[in-house]
């Protein structure tokens, strides 16, 4: 144990001299690695005991002394295997590439997380910025690849797979890639096939995964036994939260074992609720998608007497989809969403809003996302509580709830008849292939995850942070799940757009009051 007493300022001199590092061990599954040069082998080989130690229980943090720099950069094969040789990109050779200016990113470059500050402030925490460098350490011979997709449907899964395999051969000559059939359950239940260029060549104009997916599944030992028999030294995961959070219990188990292999997660969620990320792919396809069942639902609404149109979107933790939907839309006259409490009956409840609606303009329109109003639904439901495979507690149907609860309320009550139309359009938009936009999209998380795991980085998920993506540690987008922020200039713009009341309730108010006084 002897080995593993190092300085905080010999490591920063040794590995980073511009800056220097100040460990926290206090930090809760967040693993920040400097980072140095490494390679991979075919075949696994032992990683001795005391550096397997060091890998797994150091978190350091890269710290300007003077303008409070923080870089939470992703593991690297060399911080615990220094003599690994390293080879050069083939894409110094690549006629496409010989155009580029600066081929290869620079080992300095990163990402701000926060590109507005004030002056004076600290310049805050960075991500080692993504991109191909100079240096692999892996031969393209050598490698055997392994992409499973995980998890629920989204516009461009299959884009993501055609990217990482046409990456990995033309840009990288490896010719050994494997797809896991059926997620994460596909590993230990021998389902895999073998992927070329030829072979996905045309999959990104299909929706849904070419691999096929599972929720659930997961047995990190089951999976790391396959990884090592078959001699697997690269790994792409596919998928949210969930399977993210997987892929770090991987990565930890491969780390553990000695086992040199990279693991390298894209992340996926049609609900664009990964941290620290800008968005996720397919969520502009499936807000663009949306469209169509908010213009259908208007042109319903439009053509009958008090006509009440309800859309409901994907969204179950988070409002992003039926936020963006509806201030695209323009057409839609309420917008509700988990993050944003509501209530129907009383003063500034939703009930006196659709009234008021309806007597201005004969019609409205509502757009709820699935997780929204739960609280309500539950009273009456008897399936609160449950979850599905994937450990995501299972969500009460608020649609045909909230239409049975507003025709009810004016039938009986204010002796009004409106005609009701709902319209569920999820399996449509998850279902479908991934527009323009996010075709490109995909194509540079694909090529990102190829850069980093040739580049000799395991257990990172790559992403756009401020538009420029980089190399983000995995525990980093799976400690908290990003939510629309109430306190924002978009949710206020949405408020601006339909005009719809803030569902403070009286009480409420006199609360806030009391607390202001």
């Amino acid at each position: 144990m002897t080995d593993l007493s190092v300085s905080s300022s010999s490591l920063a001199k040794t590995l980073l001299p511009p800056f220097s590092f100040s460990l926290r061990p206090n930090i809760p599954k967040r693993l920040r690695f400097c980072r140095k040069s490494a390679s991979f082998l075919r075949k696994p080989s032992s990683i001795s005991r005391q550096n397997k130690v060091a890998v797994v229980t150091a978190i350091q943090v890269t710290q300007s002394e003077n303008d409070g720099f923080v870089l939470e950069d992703v593991p690297h094969f060399t911080n615990f295997l220094p003599d690994l040789p390293s080879y050069p990109n083939p894409l110094r050779k690549s006629q496409a590439y010989s155009i580029v200016k600066k081929n290869f990113v620079s080992p300095e470059d990163v990402v701000a997380q926060n590109v507005a500050i004030q002056k004076g402030s600290p310049r805050g925490v960075h991500f080692r910025r993504a991109g191909p460098r100079e240096k692999i350490y892996f031969e393209p011979e050598e490698v055997r690849a392994c992409i499973v997709t995980c998890g629920g449907l989204c516009p461009g899964i299959n884009t993501v797979i055609r990217e990482i395999v046409c990456g990995l051969n033309i840009m990288y000559g490896v010719h050994d890639i494997l797809g896991i059939e059926g997620g994460y359950k596909g590993f230990y239940s021998k389902n895999t096939l073998m992927l070329t260029p030829k072979v996905v060549n045309d999959i990104h104009k299909r929706g849904g995964t070419f691999l096929r997916t599972s929720r659930g599944g997961h047995d990190t030992h089951k999976i790391v036994d396959n990884i090592e028999d078959r001699g697997i030294n690269q790994v792409y995961i596919i998928g949210g939260d969930g399977t993210q959070k997987g892929a770090s219990l991987i990565y930890e188990e491969v780390i553990r074992r000695g086992l040199q292999v990279a693991v390298a997660g894209i992340p996926k969620t049609i609900d664009n609720d990964i941290a620290v990320i800008d968005k996720s792919f397919g969520f502009e396809t499936a807000v663009e998608e949306a469209q169509r069942a908010i213009d259908a639902a208007h042109v319903e609404v439009e053509s009958v007497e008090n006509g009440v149109g309800i859309v409901k979107l994907m969204g179950r933790y988070s409002g992003f989809i039926a936020m963006y939907a509806t201030q695209a839309s323009r057409d839609v006259d309420c917008c509700l969403i988990p993050e944003s409490p509501f209530y129907l009956e009383g003063r500034g409840g939703l009930f006196e809003f659709i009234e008021e609606r309806l007597k201005e303009n004969g019609h409205l329109v509502i757009v709820v996302a699935e997780g929204a109003g739960q609280e309500y639904v539950a009273v009456e439901g008897h399936d609160a509580g449950k979850t599905d495979a994937s450990g995501n507690k299972l969500l009460l149907d608020v649609g045909p709830w909230l239409s049975d609860k507003i025709k009810n309320h004016f039938t009986m009550f204010r002796k009004m008849a409106v005609n009701m139309k709902y319209i569920d359009p999820t399996y449509m938009i998850r279902a479908i292939p991934s527009n323009a936009s996010d075709n490109i999209y995909c194509t540079l998380l694909a090529h990102g995850a190829v850069h980093g795991a040739m580049a000799g980085f395991t257990g990172f998920t790559v992403g756009p942070v401020n538009g420029r993506h980089a190399y983000i540690p995995i525990a980093r987008v799976t400690e908290r799940q990003k939510t629309v922020r109430l306190s924002d200039r978009m949710w206020a713009r949405l408020l601006l757009s339909t005009n719809q009341p803030g569902f403070v309730s009286s009480d409420q108010e006199k609360f806030d009051k009391e607390v202001m006084n």
